[in-house]
């Protein structure tokens, strides 16, 4: 047993940190099942990562992780659109731990929803873990941008593009790095870049100021202006798909997770399997302010 000046100093720590945890809970055993059909890619898991997520709860997050149910279905032969499809607060993809990915929050300004505020901008601390993760109420544990401990289990991505889940569409997500030649599996590696920028100038309305990338209106796609389409993906050529396949980055700027969907997403993904919310703000809706139809976004071309 611990010396008693042991407690001492942890009571000391959690002190000094804004809350009093008296012990990590155990989070209970790692599960996840992939079988594999005619026309789709089944995966059932219990949502707890197969590394050692952040003691929760913590600051920013009072949740504790609890084991789910979820029973993803992944489309094995997707079909890229002309006209992407917005995430509407769905889970974007799921991890091959059976972890799943949400780009979104559930924090806005003043409850407005056209202004939502971005997970990873710092503007609110939401107890983000070292795995870019945290956890719902409902206890889910999910991930909003690169999944280290993941990666680190698959052996890392420095000299390979690595694999780290199926987004809800079918098509596959990788880390942030990719080959110089899309069409090139010989070329270098490098850090892909999206084509999202913070805009310049003010907010027309609500929180006023000036766009600094607090919320995720803040941004604007400017096609062109990196690697990456509006989808944060691309066409080319991985390591699992040789002949090529539209395939999705989790980049380490803004939009960071997708926001929107190349294909056409699978229901499974829809929290508690029900209808899709509202569109992100700036992805398939009306931009804060402005109510009529935005223009349409550039053609998919494979």
């Amino acid at each position: 047993m611990p010396p008693i000046r042991f407690h001492v100093l942890r009571f000391l720590v959690c002190l000094a940190l804004g809350s009093l945890v008296v012990a990590a809970p155990r989070i209970g055993a790692h599960r996840v099942v992939e079988t594999t059909g005619d026309e789709y890619r089944t995966i059932d898991s219990n949502g707890l990562p197969d590394h050692e997520p952040g003691d929760f709860p913590r600051r920013g997050n009072p949740n504790t992780i609890r084991a789910q149910d979820y029973h993803f279905r992944v489309p094995l032969h997707p079909v890229g659109q002309r006209q992407p499809i917005p995430g509407h607060f769905a889970f974007f993809a799921v991890a091959l731990n059976g972890v799943p990915f949400e780009p979104g929050t559930g924090e806005f300004w003043q409850g407005d929803r056209d202004w939502n505020y971005e997970a990873k901008s710092g503007a609110i601390d939401l107890g983000l873990d070292e795995h870019n993760a945290h956890v719902q109420p409902t206890g889910a544990y999910h991930y909003h941008g690169l999944p280290t401990g993941l990666i680190q289990n698959l052996g890392g991505d420095e000299k390979k593009m690595c694999l780290i889940g199926y987004a809800a569409d079918g098509f596959p997500l990788y880390t942030s790095r990719g080959y110089s030649d899309a069409m090139d599996a010989k070329s270098p590696l490098r850090k892909m870049r999206s084509s999202f920028r913070v805009k310049a100038g003010s907010r027309p309305n609500g929180p006023g100021g000036k766009y600094d990338g607090t919320f995720t209106a803040d941004y604007e796609y400017i096609a062109g202006s990196g690697d990456l389409d509006e989808c944060n993906g691309r066409f080319g050529v991985t390591p699992e798909y040789p002949e090529g396949v539209y395939h999705y980055y989790i980049t380490e700027e803004f939009p960071w997770l997708a926001r929107q969907w190349r294909g056409e997403p699978d229901p499974s993904f829809n929290k508690d399997h029900g209808q899709p919310g509202p569109p992100f703000p700036g992805f398939g809706g009306p931009p804060p302010g402005r109510r009529h139809r935005p223009p349409p976004p550039p053609p998919f071309i494979q």
